[in-house]
């Protein structure tokens, strides 16, 4: 297709204090083969001197928009962009990842020749100072069961697709009530809609890893609140489970606390370990075997701990 006719792309950046990678980001945007794109950074009240560099990247090349608000985090953020977005597909790219050159043009060659409302493709998670993850290309969800799929795991990160505006429009965007897990909210909210997807089976996205300690200091708050996100999507839709009976159905929603519980246990994520199993043991997700970890995870949270490293010591 040629590049001066092909419908164009929204770009949309939050960016909140990310001043050390996000000229990085607009780079890659920059250096992309397809040409027709806008970029709408969304500076979520940073107080570092991420305005002023996208602001200067912005009168080097006009394509480039800068919106502002308070901080409110990144979701906001992005529904803001998408409301001022012009372009007939949008991609989502935050401010301290990076795409592969080739993104924008093999995502949009595959709508386009497809008809797809959406496409996806593999990425690759890269860990600073560390080792990196391998690169992972996605299954074709359409030739699986999909519901079922879906509800296991967040299908791909945000940066790895490229859907149809009026697509995320149907859905109204992103949700905001479950912070850590709105991503995979708006995929399930989308499949619920338009089933009309196509994967590009090469690793085009990559996501910087910053802190493997941050991310686990939280995971709690996220194995939660996708298990509500998954949770929400069934009893919304209870036509796209029905071939499913109704113990599958249970077991991939509640199934990852129990999972998720023993994973952060083994990384001595203790905070984690202790709400997980609390949460397993409240809404009868466990099995008797559990119990040698459920029980103990009602004491006080030091008394749990001190149980736990008393084990180490002991083993």
């Amino acid at each position: 297709m040629n590049q001066n006719t092909a419908s164009q792309i929204s770009v949309i950046m939050p960016c909140h204090n990310a001043a050390t990678y996000i000229a990085e980001a607009i780079g890659s945007v920059r250096n992309q083969t397809f040409r027709n794109w806008e970029l709408i950074v969304v500076d979520d009240g940073s107080s570092d001197d991420s305005p002023e560099i996208v602001t200067r990247l912005a009168q080097e090349d006009g394509r480039i928009r800068l919106l502002r608000q308070e901080n409110q985090g990144p979701y906001p953020a992005r529904n803001l962009g998408l409301r001022h977005a012009q372009g007939e597909y949008v991609a989502f790219l935050d401010a301290d990842d990076w795409w592969d050159p080739t993104f924008l043009e093999k995502m949009h060659r595959a709508v386009g020749e497809t008809g797809a409302d959406l496409a996806y493709c593999g990425w690759q998670n890269v860990v600073e100072d560390g080792e990196n993850r391998p690169p992972y290309v996605p299954p074709d969800y359409l030739q699986e069961d999909l519901f079922a799929r879906l509800l296991k795991s967040c299908p791909w990160p945000i940066h790895a697709a490229l859907t149809h505006r009026k697509a995320l429009e149907a859905v109204g965007g992103f949700s905001t009530r479950c912070f850590s897990s709105m991503d995979y909210d708006l995929w399930l909210r989308s499949a619920a809609h338009t089933r009309k997807w196509v994967r590009v089976p090469e690793v085009l996205a990559y996501y910087r890893w910053h802190d493997k300690g941050q991310i686990s200091a939280v995971k709690w708050r996220q194995v939660l609140e996708a298990w509500r996100v998954r949770r929400d999507f069934v009893a919304r839709h209870p036509d796209l489970v029905a071939h499913l009976s109704r113990p599958q159905v249970r077991q991939l929603i509640d199934d990852p606390i129990r999972e998720q519980a023993y994973q952060a246990l083994w990384r001595r994520d203790l905070k984690s370990a202790q709400k997980l199993f609390r949460t397993t043991l409240r809404h009868h997700v466990w099995q008797w075997r559990d119990l040698k970890y459920l029980l103990p995870s009602l004491l006080p949270a030091p008394l749990f701990e001190n149980l736990i490293h008393r084990r180490d010591s002991a083993a």
